[in-house]
């Protein structure tokens, strides 16, 4: 019976890699936020878990310094933004994608003037500039984040990681996706897939609740809103049958809504700002509060800490040391007031609810419960107007809030991962943006000829992915072009517009097409094909295109088919009849979606062709074969035979002569060139000059590392040493020249240090710190030895002691019973005598030399004589356990003379023996059973002298009761 597993044992991964894959198996996760990250891994042991920072923090800031030759990130990072804010760059989520007059790069300029944003001339992009030596994209930036995220993954799994899934926001179109992926490959890391943020969270929530789910659809809509943008997502869950595993839980995202700039940095912008009022009204300088760059970061920052304290809080005074000029802030702020400052903000609350449910086709009667998802949503006045939109008695908090993404994401990591086997979980995606092409071509009306723009939807909106379309072109013979671009946005606010970006993807210029016409003349022309797939990260990618051709070909039949066919004509079996054939249907521009095994044909058809020419079975020939024969009509038949196989043959003859026909198809690939619209695509130039910019950065940090490592490692054994000079066990073992070679050198050393060492290259520290720890060595040791003396004498004692009393008892045993040979015993003296030996001589000898010189007795020499006779004892315990007793034999002996003894024997087979008696596992005598049927051997299998006890009891019964159960068998 299947054991039933606890539901955390349910989800667990089980590793299933072969030992050559072991070496790197972990698979992380990054919930890529606006404002914060989260860091998820999974490794053997470790099902799912959240990856810690430096600081033992479960979320890490998205956040990088530049600082000349430092690079921060995290906390670090936050720390320096209050002091040199043009330095740390922070809030890139918003930049992804977005050409240099986006409105929203102007926005992003708005909230942080410090920062100096340029234009990228080779792709329109934005650039942090600095200086002219140091720029950097926000995908090289959010590479650096991505690198980092990898190094706090792979040092709390003690492993390397290189494969991740990427949680990105589900409003994210082409351009920002690849620009995700992009900074991805200048991290290194190996994206699994690109996940949107509101499926992870679905996912999470499905795993750990698979038990409820059934085959009833149960409608649940998680609203997040996070630090820069709100999405609601409408999600369905129910039990699907499948081929390949049986009956799965499934969800389905059925409907989406968002608000890209609804989110609590925007809250917190208005309390800066609020704080910036109060403080420029206190007139405590002339000077703006907000014309300075560093007192608006503070104040920033303590705007992020006012809105975390008002969400459980009704007041709290605001207070900031130094702000400006070095006066100081302190001001009291209520939750009325902040909820005042964004009021805006709150009646916006509801519009992700609603457009959910407009794209899902439900009202929210349909809707079973409302979870809330984000740090945001801790705010008291987004669940109020919340919870007043969607008309529920409460809202759903039984989710992380903060890692529900993250988990989920990273169980999609093992899942995708070939290293672990996780429960099948199926999930469908929908697409946000529907995606169509564009192309003209050449219309005849009212006698003239005339262009004519045509669109064909490819992906509607709300539209499942993963998946694979076709679309077909049948009115051109030679080399065309055709767009991909958006479909119809008209859902989307005119904000929401605006930021969008281009709506024009990627023309596609095909060539070869008129030369593929040229090579195939005589075929049928079905179209050209144009194959597209939208994969599981969300990305539209054209596969190929290809030119298909339709010919007609005859068959040709082997021999062993006419042989067939011949001797089923002749038997009345089958029909010559071909089969239909089936061919793919032309259609103008009709999009197909493709199979899952990437069938070539759309939508197929069946057409049945005629053969020129039917031939079928007569009535006759049936007859023939069925009918009985006739006695008196044997020899009419006979007669008749040798014609109906002449006519047979005739048949046979003429349905040679029409061979049948097939149609086959013909597929040309066509050359595709692709033109990027929206963002272009760095050339590879641009690609290695970042991977190196970024290479050497990280280089840099190492070598960074590794320096002041070994610095403190410097620092530390100049302070430690210089203490241990004092204690009186490194007084005793050291002779006075010893020490003040010592003390100099550590006086040097330490003078070098405060002069010259803090400026000084790696290899200088670790020369010096070499040379130190040479020059103690012989110190050290001898200190060290004599700590190690007491616990390792006690244990070589008392592993003689109990040595020996093994000793004593094994030769104690009886010799019938004595399982040890005389050599074994006589091995293990010997040792036990060597080792006391040795023990009390090095011993005398050790406390006859001097402290300060190298020690006699040594801790390593101690450990092995242990280890020799705990090898010796173990030998002879594991011999003992697994001997068998030797067995005790009988000795019956009778007064009665050779006569009686020959009558004995002829009655041997007539002797009954005693029910010999075992006792259960209580201790209580349970006579043993004989077999109701006792078969001869030929032997003399009662003899006692013969049978040998199979067990403690058996062999332990009186002799005397063996001797009378003799006289007995004499009797007999």
């Amino acid at each position: 019976m299947r054991r039933k597993l606890t539901l955390w044992a349910r989800f667990c991964l089980v590793l299933a890699l072969l030992p050559s894959q072991t070496a790197s198996v972990a698979v992380m996760s990054v919930d890529l936020g606006s404002e914060w990250m989260k860091v998820a891994i999974v490794k053997p042991g470790v099902p799912m878990e959240i990856a810690l920072n430096k600081e033992s923090r479960r979320k890490t800031s998205v956040a990088v310094c530049l600082k000349e030759n430092e690079r921060l990130f995290g906390d670090g990072a936050l720390g320096v933004s209050v002091k040199n804010p043009k330095f740390v760059y922070r809030h890139l989520q918003s930049l992804l994608g977005k050409k240099h007059d986006n409105p929203q790069v102007a926005v992003y300029q708005k909230r942080f003037p410090e920062h100096h944003l340029v234009t990228d001339a080779s792709r329109g992009t934005v650039l942090f500039s600095n200086s002219e030596e140091m720029q950097y994209s926000p995908e090289e930036l959010l590479g650096m984040v991505l690198n980092y995220s990898r190094g706090l993954a792979q040092d709390f799994a003690e492993q390397p990681i290189k494969d991740a899934v990427i949680t990105v926001p589900a409003f994210f179109n082409q351009a920002e996706r690849r620009a995700v992926l992009q900074a991805a490959q200048m991290a290194g890391v190996k994206v699994l897939q690109l996940i949107n943020d509101n499926m992870a969270v679905a996912l999470n929530y499905g795993v750990f609740r698979r038990k409820d789910i059934n085959s009833t659809a149960q409608n649940i809509m998680f609203y997040d809103m996070g630090s820069g943008s709100t999405t609601a997502t409408i999600v369905t869950y129910q039990t699907v049958k499948t081929k390949e595993s049986g009956s799965q839980p499934q969800l389905q995202i059925r409907g989406l809504g968002f608000d890209r700039s609804l989110g609590g940095f925007e809250m917190e912008l208005r309390l800066q700002d609020h704080l910036a009022t109060l403080f420029n009204e206190q007139k405590k300088t002339k000077k703006d509060v907000r014309e300075n760059h560093r007192a608006m970061a503070k104040l920033l920052k303590e705007a992020q800490r006012l809105k975390t304290v008002l969400s459980a809080n009704a007041e709290y005074m605001a207070q900031v040391e130094g702000l400006l000029d070095d006066m100081d802030f302190k001001a009291k702020v209520t939750r009325v007031e902040f909820e005042t400052l964004c009021a805006d903000l709150f009646e916006r609350v509801p519009g992700p609810v609603q457009e959910a449910l407009s794209s899902a086709e439900m009202s929210l009667d349909e809707i079973e419960q409302v979870i809330l998802v984000g740090g945001s949503t801790r705010v008291p006045k987004v669940q109020e107007v919340l919870l007043k939109a969607v008309g529920k008695e409460e809202l759903g908090k039984n989710l992380n809030a903060d890692e529900a993404a993250a988990m989920g994401a990273v169980y999609k990591a093992a899942a995708l991962s070939k290293a672990f086997k996780v429960q099948p979980f199926l999930v469908i995606e929908a697409t946000v943006f529907p995606i169509q092409v564009e192309f003209t071509r050449e219309v005849e009306e009212d006698g003239s000829r005339s262009l004519k723009h045509k669109k064909r939807i490819l992906f509607q909106r709300m539209t499942s992915y993963p998946m694979r379309k076709v679309i077909t072109f049948n009115c051109y013979t030679d080399d065309f072009a055709f767009h991909i671009n958006y479909g119809d946005l008209s859902f989307l606010g005119q904000e929401d517009l605006s930021v969008f970006g281009s709506l024009n993807l990627t023309t596609v210029q095909l060539s070869g097409v008129g030369s593929s016409f040229q090579k195939h003349t005589g075929a049928e022309s079905k179209g050209i094909k144009a194959h597209f797939n939208m994969d599981e990260s969300g990305m539209l990618l054209l596969d190929r295109v290809e030119s298909v051709f339709e010919t007609i070909v005859e068959e040709e039949e082997s021999t062993l088919t006419k042989l067939g066919n011949t001797i089923s004509s002749l038997f009345g079996g089958g029909s010559s009849e071909p089969n239909a054939n089936v061919t793919e249907p032309v259609q103008d521009e009709e999009v197909h979606p493709e199979s899952v095994k990437e069938q070539e044909e759309a939508a197929p058809q069946e057409e049945k062709q005629e053969p020129e020419e039917k031939v079928a079975p007569t009535q006759e020939k049936t007859e023939g074969v069925d009918r009985k024969a006739d006695p008196q009509d044997e020899k009419e038949g006979a007669k008749s035979g040798e014609a109906k196989i002449t006519e047979e043959a005739a048949k046979t003859e003429a349905e040679k002569k029409a061979k049948p026909q097939k149609k086959i198809k013909i597929s040309e690939n066509v050359a595709v060139e692709l033109q990027v619209k929206d963002i272009l695509n760095p050339n590879f130039e641009a690609i290695a000059t970042s991977n190196k910019k970024l290479q050497d950065l990280t280089d840099r940090d190492l070598e960074k590392q590794e320096r002041e490592k070994t610095l403190n490692s410097l620092e530390a054994f100049l302070f430690e040493t210089q203490d241990k000079m004092y204690q009186e066990e490194y007084q005793a073992v050291v002779l006075e020249e010893e020490k003040e070679a010592i003390m100099a050198k550590l006086s040097q050393v330490s003078a070098w240090l405060d002069e010259d060492g803090y400026s000084a290259s790696t290899k200088e520290l670790q020369e010096k710190l070499q040379d130190l720890r040479k020059l103690c060595k012989a110190m050290f040791f001898r200190v060290e030895e004599r700590r190690k003396w007491p616990g390792h004498l006690a244990t070589l004692e008392s592993t003689l002691n109990s040595s020996s009393f093994f000793l004593r008892s094994a030769k104690l045993e009886p010799e019938d019973d004595r399982i040890f040979t005389d050599v074994e015993l006589k091995t293990l003296e010997k040792v036990i005598n060597e080792t006391t030996t040795w023990k009390n001589n090095t011993v005398a000898e050790q406390e006859k030399s001097s402290p300060t010189e190298r020690p006699v007795l040594l801790s390593k020499e101690i450990e092995s004589k242990w280890a020799l006779l705990d090898r010796e004892v173990n030998y002879l315990l594991n011999k003992a356990k697994f001997a068998k007793p030797k067995p005790k034999v009988n000795n019956s002996t009778t007064s009665e003379s050779s006569s009686s003894k020959a009558n004995s024997s002829k009655m041997e087979e007539k002797v009954i023996l005693p029910k010999e008696e075992t006792k259960d596992e209580e201790g209580a005598e349970v006579p043993q059973e004989e077999p109701p049927i006792k078969e001869p051997t030929g032997q003399n299998t009662d003899s006692p002298s013969q049978s040998q006890p199979t067990d403690k009891t058996a062999s332990t019964e009186p002799t005397e009761k063996n001797q009378s159960e003799n006289h007995i068998g004499d009797e007999l």
